[in-house]
């Protein structure tokens, strides 16, 4: 049986994050509020909470799941080494809705897919995300669907689809932006936008100093995080 929150409550938001920490540090997945969109979430360094994130989507290994974190200081102990550009990012849109895709740091001891050393990275602009990564650590978090579905953007429509597959739903109100985070690939010497999202890519050009078209060379991504 799943259990919802009502986050606007403040006992029910305080009963359903110890609910979702117990759930997600015992390999079970948890529903969670992003400014973006809602997130499926499992413990990052648990292979087999991810690997069950996975099948409650319906998807394969291979579309890796991101990693959501709760601080600036936390990349430093994922990734393998964080260049200038990652760190000019940073400072300007997070938490925000902007992820970047880096190289992961390779003592990492996770499982998110099939990932070829690579990990996205995003600190969301929610308290009550914010909140239980600080509490938890890092999270593996995928859109709250089922693949080929429409993302949440509520509570009720990440349970319409995902169901008793999750422990523990959050309901923090309807997603801010509904829209899903802008992806930057950070992994070779010239960033590029995969995905335009919540973050424009002129916003994300005039920090590093690019043209929105030399930014543009990406192709789009299928994940709605």
């Amino acid at each position: 049986m799943s259990t919802v929150y009502d986050c606007a409550d403040p006992d029910s938001r305080a009963a359903g994050l110890n609910a979702a920490r117990s759930t997600l540090k015992s390999g079970r997945l948890a529903v969670i509020p992003t400014d973006t969109l809602y997130g499926l979430a499992a413990d990052a360094f648990d292979s087999q909470a991810v690997s069950a994130l996975l099948a409650a989507k319906r998807r394969g290994r291979d579309m890796p799941v991101p990693v959501l974190v709760g601080s600036w200081n936390t990349i430093d102990g994922l990734v393998f080494s964080v260049r200038p550009q990652a760190r000019e990012l940073i400072r300007a849109f997070w938490p925000g809705g902007l992820s970047l895709v880096v190289q992961q740091a390779p003592s990492l001891a996770w499982d998110l897919g099939d990932a070829r050393g690579t990990v996205m990275l995003r600190m969301p602009l929610h308290p009550v995300a914010l909140e239980l990564l600080r509490e938890v650590g890092p999270l593996a978090v995928s859109s709250a669907n089922v693949s080929g579905q429409p993302p949440a953007t509520t509570a009720a429509e990440a349970q319409a689809q995902l169901g008793d597959l999750v422990g523990v739903y959050l309901d923090g109100g309807p997603a801010d932006h509904a829209v899903a985070s802008t992806i930057v690939d950070l992994t070779s010497d010239t960033p590029r936008i995969l995905r335009e999202g919540a973050i424009p890519a002129e916003k994300v050009a005039e920090v590093l100093g690019m043209s929105p078209e030399e930014l543009r060379a990406g192709s789009n991504s299928n994940d709605a995080r």
